[in-house]
């Protein structure tokens, strides 16, 4: 998976590298939380809240530079929108392969100086 370097270094050059560090990790727990809600979510058949869920993963996955986990998750969304049962499972389960690849990815960037 790829992450956004140039966003992780605007978002470490904003604060300090602890700091930083800190969002950096609370924003993978809570999408690692916000990508098993959905999985949950979809299971119970409750569109609208997934839609809710799927939109908040964007805004987080953006934030930490996980550009091609928050287009996954905007497809998500339009699927939901759209009811499209058939598209919408296999949108759900691109975004969990892409969350846990992008989790790893970053996971394995806090080993190297960023």
């Amino acid at each position: 998976m790829q992450v956004n370097h140039d966003r992780l270094n605007s978002l470490y050059g904003e604060m300090d590298p602890a700091s930083a560090e800190d969002v950096v990790c609370r924003a993978m727990e809570e999408l690692a939380l916000r990508m098993a809600h959905c999985d949950r979510l979809y299971r119970k058949g409750d569109l609208d809240e997934l839609r809710r869920s799927a939109k908040s993963l964007i805004a987080i996955a953006d934030q930490i530079g996980m550009d091609v986990l928050a287009r996954v998750a905007n497809d998500v969304v339009t699927c939901s929108e759209y009811r499209d049962q058939v598209a919408l499972a296999a949108t759900l389960g691109r975004l969990l392969r892409t969350g846990e690849g992008s989790l790893t990815a970053i996971w394995d960037l806090q080993d190297i100086k960023i």
